[in-house]
Formats: structure tokens, C-alpha cells, sequence
């Protein structure tokens, strides 16, 4: 199998990015995956099988799904072959496969590795289905993107899913260690500037090692080091990129949901956290805040009234200032809504509500509880038998002000928590008194 630089024509001896030198060149070899590529693993147990099947590869960039994909053709002797479906359309996919099929009759199988799969059209995707029922490509897609959302029901149907984890510090440090050795140098950091350098890297061991290089590259050029970077040297002569963050992906989906899960776990400092990620990641604050007043109605409910109207006023203290101060005002809601007492109590009962009125349709109200501004409505019987409770002795009628046709049930049953401790005494005070007067 050539290496790239041999594919672009280019000399073996030609200056080579840090990230190629230290391209894998086994599956023992490729860090932070140990989880699919250790024998008894999914993929190690295919490699040691001989029996390769179709997958996707998920996960973040610079986490190895390129190079895994190359190591894979390797061990199993197969033609490998790449395509980005950014640059690639329906005449290369042609292509692809009749030389596929060549060389399937040669006796010589054909790995077909697309990157960003995604990106292609239902369409497209559909393109390879018969290709890879027939055995004559083995489909190895990569995407960022959560291929249940992006990727044909079909398509995922014949091919397995493994999800490639971000690289953990201790990955990233094995790959600065190797990058070492292999330049024959070290980085000059102190232990706080290496592990500075690699929370820059946030995961992508690719972009950690592009960072690695221009340390490299100060050292060699003298430029103004003359003793260890510490963790503010390392800021001071790199850029830190913006977190992996896109409002329109999964992430915007995972990180509001880490952060309603939060507040309904009562955590105010995870909570904060998961705020601060969003709005670092560049997420509407005006939509963090039309999620939290939703939280204030499911999660908090009648436990504590106060946190809807603080909710709303966030949103409203936002509108007014705008960013940063604004922020200040939606962290104020969040963490009194993650130290309220909580209650879905209203939540469930309000589905539970809309179940009932669902199955019984249109059903008419109990006629002793229908207004009667009409002669004909008073014979008819609106109205008659009406007990005004202010007038009865308890302040309580006791009446059913369900349809005649339906049962009594109890949909709102509150928690107890917070101000529904008073709720639930004056609800059961008057259950007896209903039980008393039927």
C-alpha cells in the first residue's frame, strides 16, 4: 500500500507534516480506540476473522477514521480506494465500482472508503446498495455527524455502526511522546504547558499534533524561547481554536440536554457548566433561554411558581442588555431553577389530561355546570342544581364537573415538594369532603 506522498508524486524525501510521519502503520499502532481495535473487540474481531463487513465510522475530527480505514485495507489485502463526498458526484461512485468489478474478477477485493458519507444525497447513498450486497465494494463511510439522522435507513441497515471516542489526554500524550521520538527532540514545555497544549487540542489528535509542529518550529528557528513555555507561553504563542461547536448538528442537541438534565438533577455547578460551553460554542443565548423557561414548566413546575416568572424575566433581562451582560441573568435562572424542588407533577398530569381528552371525544360538560342565558337552554336543564361553592360551608361544592359519560379521574397528583406540600394537603382535604358529600 503507497503512502500519500508517493499517490501525490511526490518524493519520499520531501518535507512531511508531523501528522504523516506518524501516520499508524498497524492497528496496534492507532491510539485511543483500543475499545473497537483490541483483539475480542468489534473490529479486532473481524480482522483476526477474515470476515470484513461494511461499517461507518462516527466520530470527531482527528480521532483516526482515515487512517483506521487505510489499516484495515492493509491487513485484509484489499484495494483501497478514497473518495470525500464533498468533491466526488455520481460519474466517480461509476467509476469506482466497474473498477471494482475488474478487480473482483482478478480475484482481488476493493475497500471503499468515503469520508464525510453524509454529504451525500439519498440518492447517492442509495447508489451503493447493490454494490455492497453483492460484495463488490466494502463500504467503509466516515462522518461527524450521528449517522441515524444523516445516513439512509437502508445504507445503515448493511453496514455496522462504531462510534470512534475523542482522544483522552492520555492518548494525546502518547502521540506528543511518539512525536518526540521520531524528531529526535523535545518539546520545550514545562508539565503545565504540555498539558496546556493538549486541552488546545480538545480530543483531535490531528490538530494536536499540527500544534506540537510549530512548537517544533519556535525551537528550531530560536525565535525568543530561552527557557521552558509554561501553560501561558503555550497561549501566548498559539492560537486555541473555538470548541467543536455547530448550532444545526447533534452537539447542539447533546450540550441542551446535558444541560436540562442537569437542572433536572439538581446539580446548579454542571449546570453552569453546560451553559458556559453553549455560549462559548456560540449558541443563541435567546434560545438557551426559551429551553430553560420549557425546564421551569416540566421540571419545576408548581414545586416552585417563582422559577417560570424568573425564567421569562431572563429572557426578557437578555433582550434588554444583549450579550455578555445579558448571560448573566439566564445563569441566574439556572441556578435557581438546579436548586428549586422539583415536581413534573403538572407535566404529566397535563398528558395525562390530553389522553383522556383524546379518547372521549366530545363529550358534552355535566348540564348543572353549563351557563343557561336562555329561556330554552333553563328548560332544557343547563344550569339547574348548581352549587355556588363560596356560598356552601366549607367553601366546597363537591360536585362533578366531569361528563356525565366519563369516570372521575385523578390526573394531577402533586409531588409534595416545595410549595406542593400545601397543594397536596389542600387537594386530600378535599377528596374527603367530595367522598362525603357523593
Amino acid at each position: 500500500m503507497s503512502d500519500l506522498f508517493q499517490t501525490a508524486g511526490l518524493d519520499r524525501d520531501a518535507p512531511r507534516p508531523l501528522a504523516d510521519l506518524l501516520r499508524p502503520r498497524t492497528i496496534e499502532d492507532v491510539v485511543g480506540q483500543d475499545h473497537l481495535l483490541a483483539d475480542g473487540e468489534p473490529i479486532g474481531r473481524m480482522l483476526n476473522s477474515g470476515r470484513l463487513a461494511s461499517m461507518i465510522l462516527w466520530g470527531q475530527p482527528g480521532v483516526g477514521k482515515t487512517t483506521i480505514a487505510r489499516l484495515i485495507a492493509g491487513h485484509a489485502d484489499m484495494e483501497f480506494v478514497q473518495l470525500s463526498a464533498v468533491f466526488s458526484g455520481v460519474k466517480d461512485l461509476r467509476q469506482v465500482f466497474a473498477d471494482a468489478e475488474n478487480l473482483r474478477a482478478a480475484g482481488r477485493g476493493t475497500l471503499l472508503f468515503v469520508d464525510e458519507i453524509h454529504r451525500f444525497n439519498k440518492a447517492q447513498q442509495d447508489g451503493f446498495l447493490p454494490y455492497v450486497e453483492a460484495g463488490i465494494v466494502t463500504l467503509i463511510g466516515a462522518t461527524t455527524e450521528n449517522p441515524s439522522f444523516e445516513l439512509n435507513g437502508a445504507l445503515l441497515s448493511r453496514a455496522q455502526v462504531f462510534v470512534l471516542k475523542r482522544l483522552s489526554e492520555k492518548a494525546l500524550d502518547e502521540l506528543l511522546v511518539r512525536a518526540e521520538k521520531i524528531t529526535e527532540q523535545n518539546l520545550p514545555l514545562t508539565r503545565d504547558g504540555r498539558d496546556a497544549l493538549i486541552a488546545f487540542a480538545d480530543g483531535d489528535g490531528r490538530y494536536l499534533l499540527n500544534l506540537a509542529e510549530e512548537i517544533f518550529a519556535l525551537e528550531i528557528n530560536k525565535t525568543a524561547i530561552k527557557k521552558k513555555l509554561d501553560a501561558k507561553g503555550v497561549a501566548k504563542h498559539l492560537q486555541k481554536r473555538a470548541p467543536a461547536y455547530d448550532k444545526n448538528s447533534e452537539e447542539h442537541y447533546n450540550l441542551i440536554s446535558a444541560l436540562h438534565k442537569s437542572i433536572r438533577g439538581s446539580d446548579p455547578d454542571a449546570a453552569l457548566y453546560w451553559l458556559a460551553r453553549m455560549l462559548t460554542g456560540g449558541e443563541d443565548p435567546l434560545y438557551i433561554a426559551r429551553r430553560i423557561i420549557r425546564m421551569a414548566s416540566e421540571d419545576i413546575g408548581l414545586a416552585d411558581p417563582l422559577a417560570l416568572m424568573l425564567a421569562n424575566e431572563a429572557m426578557n433581562t437578555y433582550r434588554f442588555l444583549g450579550s455578555p451582560e445579558g448571560e448573566l441573568a439566564i445563569a441566574h435562572a439556572v441556578v435557581h431553577m438546579a436548586t428549586a424542588p422539583k415536581s413534573n407533577a403538572v407535566y404529566t398530569a397535563f398528558k395525562s389530561a390530553m389522553r383522556a381528552a383524546k379518547k372521549t371525544g366530545s363529550l358534552m360538560p355535566p348540564a348543572h355546570i353549563l351557563n343557561a342565558p336562555t329561556k330554552m337552554m333553563k328548560d332544557l336543564g343547563y344550569g339547574k342544581g348548581y352549587a355556588y361553592d363560596h356560598d356552601t360551608e366549607e367553601g366546597f361544592s363537591g360536585q362533578n364537573y366531569f361528563p356525565d359519560d366519563m369516570n372521575r379521574e385523578q390526573f394531577y397528583a402533586p409531588k409534595g415538594e416545595g410549595r406542593e406540600r400545601e397543594i397536596k394537603v389542600r387537594l386530600e382535604r378535599w377528596a374527603a369532603l367530595r367522598e362525603r358529600k357523593i
